[in-house]
């Protein structure tokens, strides 16, 4: 009878199967998100980093160009919205930010990885990791809405045999979760979002902290619409 992990490893032999998706977020700055090929649904692994430079964005991993566009508009509402997540307004004034897709042999393209490259991002910028067992796919918007996309069922099931538990969709993509057989969607928790917010909130290890300047000017702003009472 095996009675300890050091005889389980002798009779087994050496460990053969380890979670990528758990060693890929150990870091902050890396967000799984879920893409459909035509060949069924991948994982996706977004990483951001950042250096010193001029407020440039490197983008690599052979992205197309309506990614490219979502890479943009990903790190201009982090740039509009930055003190509301206790980022630095200026952290691009002396740097540049890379985000980077590895399989680079493999061509990449669509809208859909729009919330993972955010969550990349904010998760770099405010120094909080992904949850592990999060995956993630949405096209957004410049106003932090987050716009449905295609190929749900794919993705789903890719998510499913990666082991992740929690996949974040778009609530206008709710009803398409239907196609996904229910013995897969028993064993998965599904997060419906439609602002960029409620992303960080199901995505991240802890919800980021707004900055003082930040609070001061929403209080500012909430006495300033205030109307006087006779």
């Amino acid at each position: 009878m095996i009675k300890t992990e050091e005889e389980l490893r002798e009779f087994l032999g050496s460990i053969k199967y380890t979670s990528e998706v758990a060693e890929r977020t150990e870091e902050t700055g890396v967000a799984t998100g879920l893409a459909w090929t035509s060949v069924g649904g991948e994982i996706l692994f977004i990483e951001a980093t950042r250096m010193f430079g001029t407020g440039k964005l490197q983008l690599t991993g052979q992205l197309g160009e309506v990614m490219k566009e979502s890479a943009h508009a990903a790190l201009s509402y982090v740039r509009t919205n930055a003190e509301k997540y206790g980022i630095p307004k200026d952290f691009l004034e002396k740097s540049d930010v890379h985000i980077h897709i590895p399989a680079g042999a493999m061509p990449k393209d669509g809208p859909s990885a729009g919330i993972t490259m955010f969550t990349a991002l904010v998760s770099l910028l405010a120094g909080i990791r992904v949850r592990h067992d999060v995956a993630m796919t949405g096209e957004i918007s410049l106003r932090g809405r987050v716009l449905p996309i295609g190929g749900i069922k794919e993705k789903t099931l890719a998510a499913h045999r990666a082991g992740i538990k929690r996949v974040i969709v778009p609530e206008r993509n709710k009803a398409d979760l239907d196609e996904v057989p229910k013995e897969v969607r028993d064993e998965l928790e599904f997060v419906y979002v439609h602002k960029l917010d409620e992303v960080l909130e199901a995505a991240l290890e802890s919800v980021p902290q707004p900055s003082q300047a930040y609070l001061d000017a929403m209080t500012k702003k909430e006495t300033s619409t205030q109307v006087p009472s006779n």
